[in-house]
């Protein structure tokens, strides 16, 4: 894929946008970005950024339609849910959620994903992997990776479809400024269609158009 299908500038071999190479310039601060574009910045996993994703129980995941207007979630799972196929790919599974899609249709008329994986626990740092996304059906994904076992050991809970990142960048998030969490002991009903697990109306919005929802509290999260 070339820097202008990425929203790069056709005419700078730099890594990163037209708007952050404008910004770099007008701000001073060209030589720090290209200084951080040389050491840490890589077209795919190296070992230890394999070795990162591969325990990381969540990742957040942007996409955006194709007018751009954007989408920000979360996915979760147990260690190694998100599947390092090779340096240059990677895989989750998507499972049934509230029958949006928003991730997905968002994929499906515009590949570019930004990933976002953070250890809040133990070296507290971060790993951006961006690149171009893929739906493929759960029969689709084990035809073309035979090797890999599609029915995730989660009770509850089977993959619906899955999504395949090529890998176009990947570097670092850096320390400075995460937060140290602990980890707590929690049951996960990771299948579950309970309204109140789910989370309810915890923000009260059907509450507010009179729907009357099942209202949730802050301690039914515990």
């Amino acid at each position: 894929m070339t820097h202008s299908q990425l929203g790069h500038s056709p005419d700078d071999a730099r890594p990163g946008s037209t708007g952050e190479h404008q910004l770099q310039q007008t701000s001073g601060t060209r030589d720090r970005a290209d200084r951080f574009y040389r050491e840490q910045m890589a077209d795919c996993l190296n070992e230890e950024m394999s070795e990162f994703v591969s325990r990381m129980e969540m990742v957040f995941v942007s996409t955006a339609d194709s007018n751009g207007e954007c989408d920000a979630t979360f996915r979760a799972g147990p260690a190694g849910f998100v599947r390092v196929l090779d340096a240059k790919t990677i895989a989750w599974p998507e499972y049934r959620g509230n029958g949006v899609m928003a991730s997905a249709g968002n994929i499906s008329e515009n590949p570019h994903v930004g990933l976002l994986f953070m250890d809040f626990v133990r070296d507290l740092v971060g790993l951006h992997v961006n690149g171009a996304a893929a739906l493929l059906s759960v029969d689709d994904f084990q035809i073309r990776y035979p090797d890999q076992v599609v029915d995730a050991d989660i009770p509850g809970r089977r993959p619906e479809r899955w999504v395949v990142v090529d890998v176009h960048e990947a570097y670092i998030h850096c320390s400075k400024h995460v937060p140290r969490m602990v980890p707590v002991p929690r049951t996960r009903d990771w299948g579950t269609d309970d309204r109140r697990k789910k989370g309810g109306d915890y923000f009260g919005v059907a509450e507010d158009r009179g729907l009357a929802p099942h209202r949730r509290t802050a301690a039914a999260v515990r």
